[in-house]
């Protein structure tokens, strides 16, 4: 994996000094114009203040322009149209492994024939040995010439005369030579990617070039983007490892990159990636389950380290997320500080949590509309917490919604199974059920001692 590191504890604010103290750099390197500069004089003569300059960094209207630099096609075809999504994929040769055919043909295998006519992917082989591109370039238009014909993958290079320097950085977090070099030059890698693909597309998802992907992973991003309609979010995460499965707006691509190369020499890229998600105003993660897409090497393109790491949420059928239809939900459990019951009933990485439940505790999802489901699923506990689970539950179906205690309930139910280990899953509901479903509840069979986390319960109509 080319850029996973643990989450920078940098405030938000320290951020923005450090904005400040390297702006400089970024006019040495002519990455700002006129305008920028002006602007960066006034804003260092007053007291900073976030608010204000989170609107002054969204506003920077010269951040929306391309950053100049002329690519080498390295295999492509004019795009013919624009596409709904790019998937970006930077690569350099690494001293162990090679994994970026394996990636490609990962994108194609696990897409339809209609998802197809959808995507492009933009391959920048990042590495300077022009001997390696040139190997890199074959292969890929042996095995792939029909995907370029068609316009669907195009492969570019960023010359090295367009690089900032290199060699000399600062040694920040006490990283080696080697290593400062390799990660601001990634950063470099990827905002020179961003400004390429910052037209192709509506939307833009960055991959690493040791990538599995879940069958229909397409499908599955649109579905959850049609769920965010009329809300505002920056980034959405569909992997929870490194700069994979990345989501944006390509409206987003020149300032994220123009970002990259000011701080290039700052910090690793997945560090910068949360600054900039908070400077344009998301202030959580919001990262969904299960993930659609899976690290693969072995062998790190940072010195061919080992890299054993996993997203142990991947899932490779996961293009059928749950429909979850809209409902209220209400449970009687001692509910820990905000882990209310409602972020168990969503696909972003949240969680239901609560003191330990009696018999006779419930949880209910009481639904709009009375609806046909195929198939149920309630995960308990987290890979952290895994005593948190229910111990001892079931879980009901019902028809006929009352007013009880001040909430909405069914007044009769009937038991489709128990918990197992703290999770439960059934299919063909609809076929067990004689009725459209109303209400659906987790019923409490045996006080515990422990805590319950309700990480996800997850419903699919038919």
């Amino acid at each position: 994996m080319r850029c996973l590191r643990k989450r920078s504890t940098v405030s938000f604010l320290g951020v923005l000094v450090v904005f400040l103290l390297f702006m400089n750099l970024y006019i040495e390197d002519s990455y700002v114009l006129e305008g920028d500069k002006q602007l960066i004089r006034e804003t260092s003569t007053h007291q900073l203040n976030s608010e204000r300059y989170v609107h002054t960094f969204k506003d920077l209207s010269n951040f929306s322009g391309a950053i100049n630099v002329t690519y080498r096609y390295l295999a492509s075809t004019p795009l013919q149209r624009k596409r709904f999504l790019t998937i970006g994929l930077s690569s350099v040769k690494r001293k162990k492994g090679n994994y970026l055919l394996e990636t490609i043909k990962s994108i194609f295998e696990q897409s339809s024939y209609e998802e197809l006519k959808e995507i492009s992917v933009v391959v920048h082989l990042a590495d300077f040995n022009s001997s390696w591109r040139e190997a890199m370039v074959q292969d890929i238009t042996q095995k792939f010439a029909h995907h370029i014909i068609a316009g669907r993958l195009i492969v570019i290079h960023a010359p090295e005369e367009y690089y900032p320097i290199l060699d000399g950085l600062k040694r920040n977090y006490n990283d080696p030579e080697d290593r400062v070099r390799f990660r601001s030059k990634q950063n470099v890698d990827y905002a020179f990617l961003l400004n390429f693909c910052a037209n192709t597309s509506d939307y833009y998802v960055m991959l690493e070039d040791d990538v599995r992907c879940s069958k229909n992973f397409l499908t599955a991003i649109k579905k959850v983007i049609t769920s965010l309609e009329g809300t505002y979010w920056v980034t959405l995460e569909f992997s929870k490892l490194g700069y994979i499965g990345k989501l944006y707006h390509s409206h987003d691509l020149p300032r994220l990159a123009h970002f990259l190369l000011m701080f290039y020499q700052e910090m690793p890229c997945d560090w910068l990636l949360t600054h900039f998600r908070g400077l344009l105003a998301q202030k959580n993660v919001i990262r969904f389950k299960p993930s659609l897409f899976q690290h693969m090497g072995y062998y790190s393109s940072y010195k061919g380290t080992e890299n054993k790491l996993k997203d142990d949420d991947f899932e490779e059928e996961s293009s059928d997320i749950p429909d979850n239809p809209p409902a209220s939900l209400y449970t009687n459990m001692n509910v820990f500080e905000n882990y209310e019951a409602s972020k168990a009933y969503s696909n972003v990485d949240e969680y239901f949590w609560g003191k330990p439940p009696s018999t006779g505790d419930v949880f209910v999802i009481v639904f709009e509309n009375p609806t046909v489901i195929k198939k149920i699923k309630v995960n308990t506990g987290t890979e952290d917490r895994q005593n948190d689970i229910l111990h001892h539950g079931v879980v009901d179906v019902g028809e006929n919604v009352i007013l009880f205690k001040q909430s909405r309930q069914c007044d009769t139910y009937i038991r489709l199974g128990e918990f197992k280990n703290g999770n439960f899953e059934m299919s063909d509901v609809n076929q067990k059920i004689p009725f459209d479903i109303q209400c659906m509840r987790i019923y409490v069979t045996k006080t515990q001692k422990e805590w319950l986390i309700i990480r996800s319960i997850s419903i699919w109509t038919s």
